[in-house]
């Protein structure tokens, strides 16, 4: 019994630790912090392993049990062992990159920090809402809120991030291209 329930959690850690550090890399762009959040939210999982294969739904539950362990992350940040003093870049600038490809890259990086500056309940709501396509019902069970919190939060979130980012949205000449 112990290495059935061992080889269908290995199983599942295997095949949704990508998608869960992705979502942990998005939160706090930091790809060894997004391990390390990931690690904490799967041994957590494990511990409640047998209640939550038996409900059915392991996905929901390691994807809101990482939402809680990034939040509450987040609100401790003097419980790190290592202090952060630069950040690196992330990718290397390409060598012959052509000037729409650096607007690109910048508008990119731009929205990446703008969603860093949130918040942690509406960087949550965004991530989850947005960059994991939820329904408003899914992220207010994931954050154990209402949905018209969900609403608000949303809402709040995207006029900060257009109110940021209002001098990268594209003119009516660069759709038609």
């Amino acid at each position: 019994m112990a290495t059935e329930l061992e080889a269908t959690f290995d199983a599942f850690a295997t095949a949704s630790a990508p998608h869960l550090r992705r979502l942990a890399r998005t939160w706090c762009r930091d790809a060894h912090r997004a391990d390390d959040l990931v690690q904490e939210a799967l041994e957590r999982l494990w511990s409640a392993w047998p209640r939550v294969r038996a409900d059915g739904n392991p996905a929901a539950y390691a994807r809101t049990t990482l939402v809680r362990v990034l939040i509450s992350d987040a609100r401790r940040p003097w419980r790190r062992l290592e202090v952060v003093h630069d950040l690196l870049p992330e990718r290397s600038a390409p060598a012959a990159a052509s000037v729409a490809g650096d607007d690109a890259a910048e508008t990119h990086d731009r929205m990446l920090d703008a969603v860093r500056a949130l918040p942690p309940r509406q960087r949550a709501v965004v991530l989850l809402r947005y960059a994991e396509d939820q329904s408003v019902a899914q992220v207010a069970e994931a954050l154990g809120c209402s949905e018209g919190t969900v609403k608000s939060q949303a809402s709040r979130a995207l006029g900060t991030l257009r109110a940021r980012l209002a001098d990268c949205r594209p003119t009516t000449t660069e759709v038609s291209r």
